[in-house]
């Protein structure tokens, strides 16, 4: 549900922009933030290999909540550089 289409202005978009680049970069924090955690578990428990058995529980969730994220990332990243693209065709024309 994405309802803030109907308050844009004819002029622009650059509320979305600078929203959709605030997000990137707390997204990618996060990311960095997750890092730390998975190395602070790692190190407490002192095993580094995912694939032991042992590996703790608390630094898979983190793992695979970091990969989640590097994926929006990624996701957010096309979307902006596609409108890009297209603002760029478009303001050519």
């Amino acid at each position: 549900m994405n309802m803030h289409h109907r308050f844009e202005t004819a002029g622009g978009r650059g509320g979305r922009e600078s929203t959709v680049s605030k997000m990137l970069s707390d997204l990618v924090l996060a990311c960095r933030q997750i890092e730390a955690d998975i190395a602070t578990e790692e190190a407490r428990v002192g095993i580094y290999d995912r694939s032991d058995a042992r590996y703790p529980i608390l630094a898979r969730s983190l793992n695979e909540r970091h990969a989640n994220l590097k994926g929006t990332i990624a996701t957010l990243e096309k979307r902006v550089a596609e409108r890009s693209q297209h603002k760029l065709v478009t303001d050519a024309a």
